[in-house]
């Protein structure tokens, strides 16, 4: 079931938690000799709600009146609040400097393949201690080189992923201000480097 929260989310005082910064991100990944990257399986749904959150984000439908028990997407602070759970759970790794986490994105960064067994123990201890669910198809264990928050990752450093490039010379030329605008959006994603 989706809800429309754009009303609610006008009302909602913005949470400034930080997000980590895409090219901060990128440069820590691109020093690394192993990358193992995963994601979290409905990252925002794994949130219990809590009462209160339930009540505000009712969904009114013909035929009755239901309560989300775990957090929606669509959600203005949701990835505010999904990232500073996320970085609840893992504070000593995050601080040593190996793992990387981007709102349900987690990626563990070695030099050695020894570091990166104890390291990627360490995060898979964390994350059944909390309950968290994995999408193991989307996990990318012990690579050398990967695609990353849209980008090719490895020791060697940073490149584009040509997927991106090849969606962005696909699309047709923009007509309107509002094509442009979606457009630029889009386009933008690529210019982080």
């Amino acid at each position: 079931m989706v809800g429309d929260f754009r009303a609610l989310n006008t009302y909602t005082i913005p949470d400034r938690y930080p997000i980590p910064r895409i090219h901060e991100t990128l440069t820590q990944l691109s020093q690394a000799k192993l990358i193992t990257a995963m994601d979290a399986l409905k990252g925002f749904n794994q949130n219990v709600l809590t009462d209160n959150a339930k009540k505000l984000l009712r969904i009114i439908v013909h035929c009755g009146i239901f309560e989300y028990l775990r957090m929606p997407f669509g959600i203005k602070n949701a990835p505010s609040h999904y990232q500073r759970m996320m970085n609840t759970i893992f504070p000593e790794e995050l601080s040593e400097g190996w793992l990387i986490i981007y709102i349900d994105d987690i990626i563990v960064c070695s030099e050695t393949w020894e570091n990166h067994l104890t390291r990627l123990e360490r995060v898979l201890q964390k994350i059944v201690q909390v309950n968290m669910k994995i999408s193991l198809k989307k996990c990318h264990f012990a690579y050398s080189e990967l695609k990353a928050l849209g980008h090719v990752v490895s020791g060697l450093g940073l490149g584009i992923d040509k997927t991106k490039v090849a969606a962005v010379l696909l699309k047709t030329m923009p007509q309107t201000k509002k094509e442009m605008q979606s457009f630029l959006g889009f386009s933008g994603t690529i210019d982080t480097i």
